[in-house]
C-alpha cells in the first residue's frame, strides 16, 4: 500500500502554518511528520499525539527554541532529511521542500523563502552592519541555487494564496495551483475561557469584551507597532495583542495603558479573545493570513491592509474593511470608520465557511490522487535525527 509522509520546516511556534499542518494530519491521520526542529512547549499540544521525526540539530536546545540561530546549517541538514515514503506532502516556507525522498513530492508553499526573496521583510530594520544582515548577505548566493534546485524536484506545487502563486511564478518560473488554507476548527468551536492576565484591564475580573484584536507573530514586517501607535490616539478603545516574537520586548515598552500584549494562550482562551472582540486588526503584508477567517468564524469583522493574502479572504463591507497603508493614521481612520458601520455576523460567518477545513482536505486529497497513487497511509521509517510521539 502507498505510504504518505508530511514534512514541515519546524514545529517551534503557534502560527498559521503550524495549524495548517494539523489540517494535513487530519487529511492523512496515519502519516508521520518530518521536521528540522520540534519544541513541544512552543507549538500546539495536538502534536504530542503524532509520530514526529526531527533532524540531528534538534538535540541542541538553543537551535530548537530559535531555529534562526542555525541558519548556516539548515540547508545541508535539510538535504539529509531523507524520507522513505511513496508521497511526501511538504508544508514549506523554505526548507521542507528540500527534504529528499524516493517517492513523489507535493509542496504546499506558504511562500518562497522570505530571507532569500524578501529580505527586507525578514530583516526588518536591521542596520547595514547587523550580524543577521551580514550573515544573510554571505549565504544568499549559496542558498538561492540550492532553493531553486529543490523547488524543481517537486511533482506538484500548491500555493496558499494568489500572491504566493504569483511569487512562485516570478521566483521559480513555473505555475502553481492555488489551494487556500482552512481556518482552524479548534478556534471556531468549543468552550471559551477568559484570560487571567486581563484582570484589571478588561474589567475587574478580565472578562469584559469589546476589545480590538491583533493575532500575530511579533516580527518587524507584521507592523504591530503601527497598530499600537494608532490606539495610542484612541484611548477609549482597548487593543489586545496576542503573539510572541523578537519584537515582543520593544512592543511592550511601546504600549500605552489601553494596549495589552499576551502570549501562550490555549485554544479556549483564543476562542474567548476572538468571540468577545469588536474587530480584528491585520496590518501586515501577509501571504495569506488565516486570522480573518478565524475571526469570521465568530462573526467578527477584520480591518485589514489592502494587500497580499487579505485580498483573498476579506470582502469589503461584508466581513471587513480595508486601509490603504500600514500607518497609524490610516489604521485609526479605519477603526473609526468601522465603528460607525453595521456588521452582519451571519454574512461574516458565511464568508469564513467558504474556507472550511473539509474543502481544503478534499483539495489536498485530489492533489495526491492526481499523482496516480491512492492516498492511504502506513507507518514510515526515517533515518535522520530523533523520533517523538
Amino acid at each position: 500500500m502507498p505510504r504518505i509522509a508530511i514534512a514541515h520546516d519546524y514545529l517551534t511556534q503557534r502560527g498559521g502554518a503550524e495549524r495548517l499542518v494539523l489540517s494535513i494530519c487530519r487529511a492523512f491521520p496515519e502519516a508521520e511528520i518530518h521536521t528540522l526542529f520540534y519544541e513541544p512547549d512552543q507549538t500546539y499540544p495536538e502534536y504530542r499525539g503524532h509520530r514526529i521525526r526531527t533532524s540531528v540539530l534538534n538535540r541542541i536546545g538553543p537551535f530548537r527554541r530559535d531555529p534562526r540561530l542555525a541558519l548556516p546549517l539548515l540547508a545541508p541538514v535539510a538535504s539529509r532529511m531523507r524520507i522513505d515514503a511513496d508521497v511526501v506532502i511538504a508544508s514549506s516556507s523554505g526548507w521542507a521542500h528540500a527534504f529528499p525522498t524516493r517517492g513523489r513530492r507535493i509542496v504546499y508553499c506558504h511562500s518562497p523563502a522570505r530571507w532569500l526573496y524578501l529580505p527586507h521583510d525578514y530583516l526588518g530594520q536591521a542596520g547595514r552592519l547587523d550580524p543577521k544582515r551580514l550573515l544573510l548577505g554571505a549565504l544568499t548566493p549559496l542558498l538561492t541555487p540550492w532553493d531553486r534546485r529543490a523547488a524543481r524536484q517537486a511533482d506538484a506545487y500548491l500555493a496558499n494564496s494568489t500572491v504566493v502563486r504569483e511569487r512562485i511564478r516570478k521566483v521559480y518560473g513555473f505555475d502553481a495551483t492555488t489551494l487556500f488554507p482552512p481556518f482552524s476548527p479548534d478556534i471556531a468551536e468549543g468552550a471559551q475561557e477568559p484570560i487571567p492576565a486581563l484582570a484589571g484591564w478588561a474589567g475587574a475580573d478580565g472578562t469584559e469584551g469589546g476589545h480590538h484584536l491583533v493575532v500575530s507573530r511579533l516580527q518587524p514586517y507584521k507592523h504591530v507597532d503601527r497598530v499600537i501607535e494608532a490606539f495610542r490616539s484612541l484611548p477609549d478603545q482597548r487593543l489586545l495583542v496576542i503573539g510572541r516574537g523578537p519584537e515582543g520586548e520593544r512592543l511592550r515598552a511601546l504600549a500605552p495603558p489601553n494596549v495589552m500584549l499576551v502570549e501562550g494562550l490555549n485554544d479556549a482562551q483564543m476562542r474567548w479573545a476572538y468571540g468577545n472582540a469588536r474587530a480584528l486588526v491585520a496590518a501586515s503584508h501577509e501571504d495569506f493570513g488565516l486570522t480573518p477567517l478565524e475571526a469570521g468564524a465568530h462573526g467578527v469583522p477584520t480591518l485589514a491592509l489592502r494587500a497580499g493574502g487579505y485580498l483573498d479572504t476579506v470582502l469589503e463591507n461584508v466581513n471587513g474593511a480595508f486601509f490603504e497603508e500600514p500607518t497609524a493614521a490610516a489604521i485609526r481612520e479605519c477603526v473609526e470608520r468601522a465603528a460607525a458601520s453595521t456588521w452582519d455576523a451571519t454574512a461574516i460567518r458565511a464568508q469564513a465557511e467558504t474556507f472550511a477545513e473539509d474543502r481544503f482536505i478534499d483539495g489536498l486529497r485530489s492533489a495526491v490522487a492526481g499523482l496516480g497513487i491512492e492516498p492511504t497511509s502506513e507507518p514510515i521509517s526515517g533515518r535522520e535525527g530523533g523520533r517523538h510521539g
